[in-house]
């Protein structure tokens, strides 16, 4: 199995991450991944771009993470795939199938409502998945929202909720509207356990971020569920 993580952010593009995308990809590789997606929390959400002179300097800055990542994968032999998670109120958005091309292309993401923004990720032949969607009491979550009718896929298991139950519900939801299911670690910091680190894994390599879409579409992915820590 060629295993993959999904949701993954850079000290470079997220204001609450202290990894760099370099650091990332370095120790992704010596877990045996064969690769990573950056998606780094979206201008909409907690970035770490604040100060820009333009729009392009501003997804230029964006995107340092993932290109330090991808430039450490490429001399290593990690495949490092651009993403990026988008925030509407509550609802937390993996988006993949989009690159800086479109960003820069779209200089008025921010002052767009996420239901354009949606029209445009699945035009462009994107696709969006729901992280951690009953994820909530923190501080940054005010309520749970449900997009059934936006989404493509929902992440069932997110190394990062604080209580199991939250996964469980995420599990049903997915199967309730029949989604495609993910698994990620939502990993921002090195100190994260080893034991932790979630994702999918997959019968075949996936070589870019199209290969991830139409994997994740046909349902080969299959979540990557850590062992519960043995109790006594």
């Amino acid at each position: 199995m060629f295993r993959y993580e999904t949701h993954l952010h850079t000290a470079e593009g997220s204001g609450c991450a202290s990894a760099s995308g370099a650091e990332q990809a370095r120790r992704y590789k010596a877990l045996g991944y064969d690769g990573i997606i950056v998606t780094d929390h979206f201008f909409n959400g907690n970035c770490a771009v604040t100060n820009f002179d333009s729009w392009e300097d501003r997804v230029n800055k964006f995107c340092k993470g993932y290109e330090n990542a991808k430039a450490v994968g490429d001399e290593i032999g990690l495949k490092v795939f651009f993403g990026l998670e988008y925030s509407y109120f509550g609802a937390d958005l993996l988006t993949y199938g989009i690159d800086k091309d479109f960003l820069l292309a779209n200089d008025n993401l921010s002052d767009i409502s996420f239901y354009q923004f949606a029209d445009r990720v699945h035009k462009a032949g994107g696709v969006l998945v729901h992280a951690h969607p009953f994820r909530e009491a923190d501080w940054y979550i005010h309520e749970i929202k449900l997009l059934p009718k936006w989404i493509d896929g929902v992440e069932v298991y997110n190394s990062g909720n604080s209580k199991e139950v939250y996964n469980d519900r995420a599990k049903w939801y997915a199967q309730q509207f029949g989604f495609k299911q993910t698994g990620g670690t939502d990993n921002h910091h090195l100190w994260v356990e080893d034991s932790r680190i979630s994702g999918v894994a997959a019968d075949e390599p996936i070589n870019s971020i199209a290969d991830y879409i139409t994997a994740l579409k046909a349902g080969e992915l299959e979540v990557i569920v850590p062992p519960k820590p043995a109790e006594g």
